[in-house]
């Protein structure tokens, strides 16, 4: 099967549509499709006086569905699809819903309750997928009594918004404060246990661009690239979500994969496997039955006292950005940068870890890698459809070299050496203070000061994180359930926790009589 990956929740706005082609060329160097997601809501002012979030009047939102209907039938292809979408509140009493639909005929729905939405929606050929479920209920938080497991086969875990795992985890909801703090009983955990069979994504839910690194992605196995078999991925529930990178995940139970649904085993035994490749060191990996972890088992101590000699497969993050603070310089809010990776071993392959249009990989070899970035501040604050005030861009390499071998990396014409070993060791970070100090001596006529203050805090840098031998971010392992525990009732998953907080969920497997 193929893993393909996609934000299952990039919401454009009617004003937006205007750059669709803009989000379209970032959505193809991020992701293997495109599901539009769009947003037929808009701010407007009451004749009291009060701001209020509505939907468009239906003549416009109508508009704007032929518009996106136009855009995909012009530019979907067989090498890269689109599908159409939009998002769906009602009077939010049953939680919010992206709504998704295998072919390119269909319309846009607008009832007030999600039973009178999955009337109108064609079975098998649409989905209506909850997101953020974790907040109150009655108050656009999931409503578990009226879901329907065969239009919403399964459910956005984490996003901009945060975790809806439960109310417990340590991923919480506080971004977006005015629909916070999350609760218990319309989260993720609580739709499992009272035995609805979802599967479990992620995606971003941030209104400004599609796949922005660190809001979530969604992932599938589809039998082939088609319209069709995506859908049956879908239906199927073959879906995992991370927070971050694009982590590599395949797990079964008794051989059946994530999203299936199986009979009692006749030897009352499930064996869990978990094939997983993350982008840094994994932590641990937590095997759940029923929402608890039965069984955690620690990757961490593993392998850091294996002796690493010769040539080795590593991965590194690197990270651009930072720079001026808007309150001393607000005009500053850019920096183009180029940079060149080089290696004397191979280069496997290179991630991209993008939050903004602008950003291009201008050579890619075995030897080395060379590109433009374009890194942003913004003065949003993230309350409302905002992304976070510093956005930096980056990339994780996996390389192929000796470890006493050299890495050099030319960033704006400046030269850094490293051996592998000094990267495995630890964290390089760069700071251009000269370029900061000057900068302060043209604006301010200041140069000087008793501490580095005024300078290392308006420094553009990067940064190398710590390399992680192959060894630390690639396992195979399995557990094994005995029983079951529930009325019929019982699922089997998967968390992978990396060392550097992002998570992975996969969907489970549940046993039905």
């Amino acid at each position: 099967m193929k893993l393909l990956w996609c934000d299952l929740h990039a919401n454009i706005h009617s004003n937006q549509l205007k750059n669709i082609q803009t989000w379209y060329e970032f959505a193809k160097e991020m992701t293997d499709f495109w599901p539009i997601a769009y947003y037929p809501f808009y701010m407007r002012k009451d004749a009291t006086g009060i701001g209020l979030e509505d939907i468009l009047k239906k003549e416009k939102r109508e508009a704007d569905w032929e518009y996106i209907r136009e855009f995909v039938k012009k530019t979907s292809n067989s090498d890269y699809l689109l599908f159409m979408g939009y998002e769906w509140q009602g009077a939010g009493l049953d939680g919010d819903h992206n709504v998704f639909y295998r072919n390119l005929d269909e319309q846009l729905y607008a009832p007030m309750r999600y039973e009178e939405l999955i009337k109108k929606l064609p079975l098998h050929k649409a989905v209506a997928i909850p997101h953020h479920l974790a907040y109150a209920p009655g108050h656009r938080g999931k409503n578990w009594s009226t879901h329907n497991n065969d239009y919403s086969p399964f459910v956005e875990i984490y996003s901009s918004h945060g975790s809806s795992e439960s109310d417990t985890t340590d991923i919480h909801m506080g971004r977006h404060v005015h629909m916070g703090p999350r609760t218990s009983g319309t989260d993720v955990m609580s739709g499992l246990k009272a035995g609805n069979a979802v599967g479990i994504i992620a995606s971003g839910d941030n209104h400004v661009v599609p796949a922005m690194y660190g809001h979530g992605l969604m992932a599938c196995y589809a039998e082939e690239y088609t319209r069709e078999a995506i859908f049956d991925a879908f239906l199927n529930r073959r879906v995992y979500g991370v927070t971050g990178s694009k982590t590599k995940l395949y797990y079964a139970l008794n051989d059946n994969i994530m999203g299936s649904i199986i009979a009692p085993d006749k030897d009352d035994t499930y064996k869990a496997t978990v094939d997983v490749e993350c982008g840094t060191a994994i932590d641990r990996i937590e095997f759940i039955r029923n929402g608890i972890a039965e069984h955690t088992y620690v990757h961490n101590g593993k392998w850091e006292n294996e002796e690493l000699k010769g040539i080795i497969k590593f991965k590194f993050k690197m990270d651009f950005g930072w720079g001026p603070d808007l309150k001393i310089y607000p005009d500053i809010t850019t920096k183009n940068w180029s940079g060149e990776v080089k290696t004397e071993g191979k280069i496997i392959s290179v991630e991209k870890l993008w939050t903004n249009p602008g950003q291009e990989i201008l050579e890619q070899t075995d030897k080395n890698c060379k590109f433009q970035l374009l890194t942003k501040k913004t003065t949003q604050t993230g309350k409302w459809m905002g992304v976070s005030g510093i956005q930096t861009e980056g990339f994780i390499f996996e390389v192929e070299a000796d470890i006493d071998s050299t890495m050099t990396f030319v960033v704006n014409e400046k030269t850094f050496q490293y051996t592998v070993k000094e990267i495995l060791e630890g964290t390089k970070l760069n700071g251009f203070v000269e370029e900061a100090i000057e900068l302060a001596k043209e604006r301010f006529g200041f140069s000087e000061y008793y501490r580095t203050d005024p300078f290392w805090h308006n420094a553009y840098k990067f940064k190398i994180n710590q390399g992680f031998p192959e060894i630390a971010y690639k396992t195979k392992v399995s557990h094994v359930f005995h029983g079951l525990k529930t009325d019929n009732k019982d699922f089997f998953m998967v968390k992978i926790h990396q060392k550097n907080g992002e998570v992975a969920w996969a969907s489970p497997v549940w046993v039905r009589k």
